[in-house]
């Protein structure tokens, strides 16, 4: 509802000089010309009268009807001198805490002593001093303090004018936006003890807890979802939510200006929107149990979109402008955090194996000598102990370059297969386990399959996302075979390590399920998101193949 501004009437003919007052208060007054009272000018709030309409031309308004369009004025102002007494105050003045108005005559006569005496001209205008006051109640007040002066060149007296404005508001505006400032900061601001030995997973749950308790502290958010965009699949996936049921949280959603609610609109737009009733908002789709309204902002890099901060309230017209600046502000803090976190999961998997094919290099010419050097003694007769030292050298050469290029390979291998192999690697607890692998390179996907396969496992390998929920779906039916464990890399074309991880644990045991990721690369914070839900076993590739081992034991004894 438009604040009503109060109805001045002025009882003078329309002139230059009463045109220009009706222009200097028309932005605070409802200003009307008449020449007599009449039934229409009874909600007026003034009457100016001059005892000479045509006056005003000359000398303006008389003293009362000055005093009377001070007290108008929003602003408290008060005249002092410099020994401190107050000469006159309009009423706005009065309406200040009393402890208050004692300061501003104090601080108003400190400035007038300081000011006596200086010449006003055109090198030197007149000074001013401002000074902000906090009363014991939480208000703030600023005063700005000017010496009472004419025109032209003259020596400043003994008075001053004050106007005091409450700024209580503005003060509390920047003081939230400089604590959102220093909240937002800390989000990317990672200490390198702290998560140096963290892995990806790890240090998201470190992000989440700082954005948790800023959003809680700072803008009192108890309700709200980050969704980011899957670059794959092209879903808005949630990976940090608080205060969303379950069905809420896996809702597919894609950017899109219809049929994806607020979240798809804002993603696919790049334009904030604030819901002000669910009730009545056709975009709005169930979030926070009891909602009634939300405030959803885009994640940007740039001018690119990476996901959708989407926060709820269980009051109507919850959200109002300086809402959604703040959120703003706080969404590109997070954006920045969790780009930061994906960066240095990128830059620890280009090193590792940037480092490994050196290694591997560096490491070539010495091998090469060690085994010319073996094919120069073998050439000798030797006794067959020596030769068997050869000969084991030779091997070890060899498992040394093969171990090497394993290394140099990455994710899509597994390391320490020779500690495994043999003839007979029959597992009594593994016999007959069905194991469902799933992973779009196919070299890994089959060296775990033929380890397990070698220890007695019967093992379904998929080579895409869709697949293992398709295989997970029919071995839920009636009478069909069970799995005893699942294990599914995170990152594939179609679907992701925690959509296949949703639908398993409808099948298996929480603990019964392996996720798999390249040097801690979790795109779609899959692992941070499974973890919340029970899941216990992740493998880092490249993995020893005899942690696999480990895993897969564990989760059989889970399953049993």
């Amino acid at each position: 509802m438009a604040d009503v501004r109060p109805k001045v009437v002025i009882l003078a003919p329309r002139t230059d000089a009463t045109s220009e007052l009706a222009e200097l208060l028309g932005d605070r007054l409802d200003i009307v010309f008449a020449e007599s009272l009449g039934p229409r000018d009874a909600d007026a709030a003034y009457v100016i009268t001059p005892a000479d309409p045509a006056r005003l031309g000359d000398s303006g308004l008389g003293d009362h009807e000055r005093d009377m369009l001070l007290g108008c004025v929003g602003e408290a102002i008060c005249l002092v001198t410099a020994d401190g007494k107050l000469l006159w105050s309009n009423r706005t003045f009065g309406t200040i805490q009393s402890e208050v108005r004692a300061r501003v005559t104090a601080a108003a006569a400190e400035a007038a002593a300081s000011f006596l005496g200086q010449t006003i001209n055109e090198d030197h205008p007149a000074p001013m001093r401002r000074v902000v006051l906090e009363s014991d109640d939480g208000r703030v007040h600023e005063l700005r303090i000017s010496p009472m002066v004419g025109e032209g060149p003259q020596i400043i007296g003994d008075r001053v004018v004050g106007v005091i404005r409450d700024i209580t508001s503005e003060s509390q505006f920047k003081q939230k936006m400089n604590a959102i400032d220093e909240a937002g900061t800390a989000l990317s601001r990672l200490d390198r003890d702290a998560v140096r030995d963290m892995n990806a997973p790890q240090r998201l749950r470190l992000l989440e807890e700082r954005i948790v308790k800023a959003s809680h502290d700072l803008l009192n958010y108890d309700h709200f979802a980050i969704r980011l965009l899957d670059q794959y699949t092209g879903r808005l996936e949630t990976v940090i939510s608080v205060g969303f049921p379950d069905e809420a949280v896996e809702l597919e959603l894609y950017p899109a200006e219809e049929g994806n609610g607020i979240i798809g609109f804002v993603a696919a737009t790049g334009q904030s929107h604030i819901c002000r009733d669910t009730a009545t908002d056709a975009r709005f789709l169930p979030g926070a149990s009891g909602a009634r309204s939300s405030l959803t902002v885009p994640l940007k890099i740039e001018n690119k979109i990476i996901g959708v901060l989407d926060i709820e309230s269980l009051e109507s017209d919850a959200f109002n402008a300086d809402d959604l600046q703040f959120a703003q502000i706080f969404a590109r803090y997070i954006a920045i955090a969790l780009q930061m976190l994906d960066m240095l999961v990128v830059e620890r998997t280009a090193t590792g194996q940037t480092i490994t094919s050196r290694v591997e290099g560096e490491i070539e010419d010495p091998l090469k000598d060690i085994l010319s050097e073996i094919e120069a003694l073998s050439t000798e007769k030797s006794d067959p102990e020596t030769a068997a030292h050869i000969d084991r050298i030779r091997s070890d050469v060899q498992a040394i370059r093969d171990r090497m290029h394993a290394v140099a390979a990455g994710p899509n291998t597994l390391l320490g297969l020779d500690k495994i192999e043999g003839p007979d690697k029959s597992d009594p607890l593994l016999i007959g386990k069905r194991v469902l692998v799933a992973d779009d390179q196919a070299q890994i996907r089959q060296m775990i399959a033929d380890v397990l396969r070698r220890r007695g496992c019967v093992v379904v390998a998929c080579d895409s996302g869709q697949a293992a929920i398709n295989e997970l779906e029919a071995s839920a039916a009636d009478g069909a075979a069970q799995f005893d464990v699942v294990i599914s890399d995170i990152s594939m074309p179609d679907r992701n390590g925690y959509e296949v991880f949703a639908v398993a644990r409808d099948v298996v045991a929480d603990d019964a399920i392996i996720l798999m990721t390249g040097f801690g690369y979790d795109p779609h914070h899959s692992i941070v998101r499974a973890s919340q839900q029970g899941m216990q076993h992740v493998l880092y590739k490249p993995f020893q193949a005899t942690r696999l081992l480990d895993e897969v034991h564990r989760a059989v004894g889970a399953n049993t």
